[in-house]
This record gives C-alpha cells, sequence and structure tokens, in this order.
C-alpha cells in the first residue's frame, strides 16, 4: 500500500506564502508524476501544477493562474513534492490534494491521493 500525506496548509493573510509538502510511503517500486490539485467551495477539482520524476514542469493556465506565484518541486530521494506558494489570493483558498502515478514495474501505472489538505487567505 502506498500512502500519501500532505501537510504545511493553513490560514494566511492575502499576500501571504505557504509551502505544502506531499510524502510518498509504501511499497513503492516507482513514481512518475507528481501533482497538486485544489478544489474550492462549491467547484469541481482542478489541476494546479505537476512535476514529472525528470523534473518538468507544468502549471495550469486557468482564468485565475498559478503561474508565477506557484512553484512546485520534487525530491525524489524522499518521494515528497512540495508546493511553494507565493502572492497568496482569496481565491486560491481551497482544499489541496496531493496525486501522485505511481509504476509497479511490470504491469499498468496506477494512481493515489492524497487526504487533503486545507488552505485559507483571508484577513
Amino acid at each position: 500500500q502506498v500512502q500519501l500525506v500532505e501537510s504545511g496548509g493553513g490560514l494566511v493573510q492575502p499576500g501571504g506564502s505557504l509551502r505544502l509538502s506531499c510524502a510518498a510511503s509504501g511499497s513503492i517500486f516507482s513514481i512518475y508524476t507528481m501533482g497538486w490539485y485544489r478544489q474550492g467551495p462549491g467547484k469541481q477539482r482542478e489541476l494546479v501544477a505537476a512535476i514529472t520524476s525528470g523534473g518538468s514542469t507544468y502549471y495550469a493556465n486557468y482564468a485565475d493562474s498559478v503561474k508565477g506565484r506557484f512553484t512546485i518541486s520534487r525530491d525524489n530521494a524522499k518521494n515528497t513534492v512540495y508546493l511553494q506558494m507565493n502572492s497568496l489570493k482569496p481565491e486560491d483558498t481551497a482544499v489541496y490534494y496531493c496525486n501522485a502515478v505511481l509504476g509497479t514495474g511490470s504491469g499498468p501505472e496506477y494512481e493515489r491521493w492524497g487526504q487533503g489538505t486545507q488552505v485559507t487567505v483571508s484577513s
């Protein structure tokens, strides 16, 4: 069993920063892509950013873009992905979920989700 455990969420004022962490543990053969999704109140879950095992990154490009404010990074030795969030806005308020796509070496890839961490941006 593979588990993803997120940490780092909380309450922050507009313009502030937070750093989310997500550590994968368990019977891990390989991890392909790791990413962060978020789900705001009354909204669907959406991709925020993703990073491959080789370090290539992708940032969602929607109306309230996070590109330029958020940075995703990864420590493969620790099976951990990070999301540095700067210049936070109230619109960033959401539950942030970690996602990982894993390999088994002999079968199809599969994915796991973390339990989510609440980020609230408010004065």
